[in-house]
């Protein structure tokens, strides 16, 4: 990693999981394997706030905890990259099984359950449906018949309040507001315990 840090991806330690290689590397990972509108990639960094942005719409009451889940759960994507849910499903497990373990490292460093409650798993499950039906739409060029066929509804959450988050913004922007994020909700839950 750029921090220095060496990572096993067969068998990740959460002591060797940084917040900034995180915040580095989801800032430098297209959505949409880079098919997007726009002058810049539409980052997974920036596709992870906006999964955080929908959960808060749609749940009111979440909590710090709740929104830092959200806000990493494409975390091992700074390391193994973005890979199209199509693709993702001809590929035997092995790919998943990296991908578990990596996020599981991910959760525990930041203290979290190793393995999120199933609601919890559920409520972002949808908002990132809800996101990428919105990405799909804005700036990937899918008609709304369409990106409701792969993703659903929109789930009562309108583009105005998450209008700022689809604007695809340089690396460095992306990285930044990233990590303000990650922190700020890390210190929130380390207040509440």
């Amino acid at each position: 990693m750029l921090s220095g840090r060496r990572l096993n991806l067969l068998d990740p330690s959460p002591l060797d999981v940084e917040i900034e290689d995180i915040a580095h590397g989801l800032a430098r990972v297209a959505r949409w394997n880079g098919q997007t509108a726009g002058s810049h990639a539409f980052s997974v960094a920036q596709h992870s706030l906006l999964v955080e942005r929908v959960l808060r719409l749609q749940q009111a009451g979440a909590t710090p905890r709740d929104r830092l889940a959200a806000l990493i759960h494409d975390a091992p994507e700074y390391v193994i990259g973005d890979m199209i849910s199509p693709f993702k499903a001809v590929i035997d497990t092995t790919y998943r099984d990296v991908e578990d373990r990596l996020a599981i490292a991910v959760r525990l460093r930041f203290g979290l359950p190793a393995t999120l409650p199933q609601t919890l798993r559920q409520r972002i499950k949808r908002a990132d449906q809800v996101a990428a039906y919105w990405e799909a739409v804005l700036l990937a060029g899918f008609d709304d018949k369409e990106a409701r066929r792969y993703f659903g509804r929109p789930g009562g959450v309108g583009r105005n309040p998450i209008a700022a988050l689809l604007e695809p913004w340089p690396a460095k922007r992306a990285e930044s507001d990233y990590l303000k994020s990650v922190r700020a909700l890390i210190a929130a839950t380390t207040e509440t315990v």
